[in-house]
């Protein structure tokens, strides 16, 4: 395989847009495909980058090594398998499917077809959260037995150039909703707890955003090891706020993701430890698209591989289940 591979970008708007731009950065050829003429005529624009109307085209005419998949999510699974069809590896922004159907037969074709799934959860590659990891892992706090993990931003604020409205963020059918776009939480909850048993969730359109689905999200997942984890999630939020709070039975870590800051309390010394995590914004995705060129590069496993995105999308779609419901739903 060259040093230098080509990357297609299915879905040129703001997420495919920064991914086009990385890998561009990185050194690695970038096309693009979207029936969109305005996003075709912004990249090409801005970034230099030759676009196709018609999927099919850019992946006969171009041969591309890698795909990623940056449409609505209901699309995901529909354009991921022809990607792979055309003998590309395939990164599949988040969530990997609206509704889960599909799934395991993507990832049986892809493991057949030897090629690589990753799904961007890209919080994973944040500094603030990689040392959380890292601090679990080791001990610092001893058990982790519960988790307090909150996020919030207004919806219309979160991609400033296009109208909220028009997004598949605001679109039921589509696979919007606070609960699947923001299924961030949940996966890196389960990244540093373990596996998700039951989840008990309250969620709904509260304010007055015209959206068709949910907009305010409360869960509780109850874990293997019997840890609990609680997780607020809101479109509603006017000041920006990310942070997590995880106690454990030898102490206690929280992590301020605007204050770029993990402070471990531990319990033995009862002295408070501030850890400096501060992170550019577009570090993260930039950290992710490294890896996966690593990964196609030596036939590695992306930290959220086909299987990983599919367990985070498995808890996000209880949640949204257990209203309608009104029970707890087992995943």
């Amino acid at each position: 395989m060259s040093d230098i591979m080509k990357f297609l970008i299915i879905g040129c708007g703001s997420i495919g847009r920064r991914h086009a731009k990385n890998l561009k950065e990185l050194g690695e050829e970038v096309i693009g495909t979207d029936i969109v003429p305005d996003n075709r005529k912004w990249i090409e624009e801005n970034l230099g980058i030759k676009t196709f109307e018609e999927l099919k085209d850019a992946l006969s005419k171009e041969k591309p090594d890698a795909a990623l998949v940056c449409t609505p999510p209901h699309l995901h699974v529909l354009i991921a398998k022809q990607a792979l069809a055309a003998k590309a590896h395939v990164f599949i922004e988040k969530p990997i499917s609206h509704d889960g159907k599909g799934v395991d037969a993507l990832l049986k074709f892809a493991a057949k077809r030897k090629k690589i799934i990753a799904v961007g959860y890209n919080l994973r590659f944040h500094k603030g959260i990689a040392k959380l990891k890292e601090l679990v892992d080791s001990g610092a706090i001893g058990r982790v037995v519960s988790a307090r993990i909150l996020f919030g931003q207004y919806l219309p604020l979160w991609r400033p150039t296009q109208d909220y409205r028009k997004s598949y963020t605001a679109s039921k059918s589509m696979g919007g909703g606070i609960i699947l776009d923001d299924s961030h939480e949940i996966d890196y909850a389960r990244w540093l707890m373990g596996e998700v048993v039951e989840v008990g969730c309250i969620a709904a359109k509260v304010s007055n955003l015209e959206v068709e689905t949910e907009d305010t999200a409360d869960m509780t997942l109850k874990f293997k090891s019997g840890s609990i984890a609680q997780i607020h999630m809101d479109f509603v939020r006017q000041d920006y706020a990310r942070n997590c709070e995880l106690i454990g039975e030898k102490g206690t870590i929280k992590w301020d993701y605007t204050k770029a800051v993990i402070e471990i309390y531990r319990a033995e010394t009862k002295q408070t430890e501030t850890i400096d995590v501060k992170c550019e914004p577009n570090e993260m995705y930039v950290e992710e698209m490294k890896q996966f060129i690593e990964c196609i590069k030596t036939n590695g496993k992306p930290l959220v591989d086909g299987d990983e995105g599919k367990k985070s999308l498995a808890v996000a779609l209880a949640a949204k289940k257990s209203p309608e419901k009104g029970k707890i739903i087992h995943v």
